[in-house]
């Protein structure tokens, strides 16, 4: 591959001592039919201000542009694999190549809900995983069967595996991982364990690595996605938490809620092992709520405060520490409900209120504003409510 765009790329006033350095290359996001390259700017920009930067794919050579990190590229192939270079360009021309992302590839995004409790029966554990498409309304389908019923698990997702990890059985707490591949329906299989049985635990991912942490203790586990065993220590929260609210971009993952109702936000940089940092703070304390995410953006929904049942979404930019702001509002109040997410779209499905909900609302990740209906979870097991269920998708750095 040459060292910079071909000349094409560059204009009349093209000066090899003024043009920027590369990019360097970051995560590839994929998405339906498209993909999030991220990267971080040159420090020398040469001799004028970088005016766009541009990411090429490899295989069929589809481009995407834009003013800052990350570009997305459309037109791709859903199930063909991609990796990607990007290069900056200024008055005087190109940069070179940045180095090749990493391997990624599209497809349509299909969010999972799995576990739970049914309407009118405390005691009953359910075993039941539903999908749905994300940039499609409609009522969710069955997808297949945990190996064991449960409810307050925690779950994640890479690409192309979802985790559904501990949670509460008729017999007690659970360390028992099970995974399921997202694209094809079917029973999930056993992944491995965690280091002890635990409930109420949240999930998030990177593309490659997945993390699990609340049940009332400060711990952090983590997973290697792609190869099934037995959980890790990862480091520790900031205190004991339970009924977080967990989402990621690809590189930082971040906790909120939970407990005993705070607004502490925590994050932790996920391919690096170590205690969390303080992040920001919500809007209100609550717990019992639910988070997914863009590749850029963190939105937080639902709960339970001090006072009620709240209908709450706020948002935070991952990359950037700071409190949250005020997003909107759920179609319904609720709490114990699980969320999912593509790269723009994110969707709260169950929970409950005075009674067990099967409500799935969504909003646009990127635009502020109040949720609105994309259906109901499906009457699989002859109820017509779920709550403490987990939720995860093939297409976001990380949900729960």
């Amino acid at each position: 591959m040459p060292l910079r765009p071909p000349a094409g790329f560059i204009s009349a006033f093209y000066d090899p001592l003024r043009n920027p350095n590369a990019p360097t290359i970051g995560t590839a996001t994929g998405d339906n039919e498209a993909a999030s390259v991220a990267f971080t700017t040159p420090s020398n920009v040469g001799g004028s201000a970088i005016s766009s930067y541009t990411a090429i794919s490899t295989p069929g050579a589809f481009t995407g542009s834009a003013a800052s990190s990350p570009v997305t590229v459309t037109g791709l192939t859903n199930g063909t694999a991609y990796t990607f270079i990007v290069w900056a360009t200024n008055s005087y021309g190109p940069s070179a190549y940045s180095a090749a992302s990493g391997s990624v590839t599209p497809a349509a995004p299909r969010g999972v809900y799995g576990a739970g409790n049914t309407d009118g029966a405390g005691n009953t554990y359910i075993n039941v995983i539903q999908y749905i498409t994300i940039t499609t309304t409609g009522d969710s389908t069955d997808f297949g069967d945990l190996t064991i019923g449960r409810r307050r698990a925690g779950a994640c997702a890479s690409a192309s595996r979802g985790v559904f990890a501990g949670g509460q059985t008729s017999s007690g707490d659970t360390n028992v991982m099970d995974y399921i591949t997202i694209a094809s329906i079917g029973n999930a299989t056993d992944f491995g364990d965690l280091a002890l049985g635990i409930n109420s635990i949240s999930g998030c991912a990177s593309s490659t690595r997945g993390l699990f942490a609340g049940g009332g203790y400060s711990s952090i586990s983590y997973i290697t996605i792609a190869s099934t065993g037995n959980s890790s220590f990862f480091g520790n929260l900031s205190a004991s938490r339970s009924n977080m609210g967990v989402c990621a971009s690809p590189t930082r993952g971040l906790f909120g809620g939970g407990g005993s109702l705070t607004n502490v936000i925590d994050y932790v940089t996920i391919a690096t092992t170590g205690n969390s940092s303080d992040f920001g703070d919500l809007t209100v304390e609550r717990q019992s709520l639910a988070a997914c995410s863009s590749s850029t953006r963190g939105v937080f929904g639902g709960g339970i405060d001090a006072s009620d049942v709240t209908n709450i979404i706020d948002f935070v930019t991952i990359a950037s520490t700071g409190n949250a702001t005020d997003f909107g509002d759920l179609t319904l109040a609720r709490r114990e409900l699980a969320a999912c997410s593509s790269n723009t779209r994110g969707c709260w499905g169950g929970g409950s209120d005075a009674g067990f909900r099967n409500v799935i609302d969504y909003v646009t990740i990127a635009s502020a504003g109040n949720a609105i209906d994309f259906g109901d979870l499906a009457n699989i097991t002859g109820f017509s409510g779920c709550n403490r269920l987990a939720g995860c998708s093939n297409a976001s750095g990380g949900v729960e």
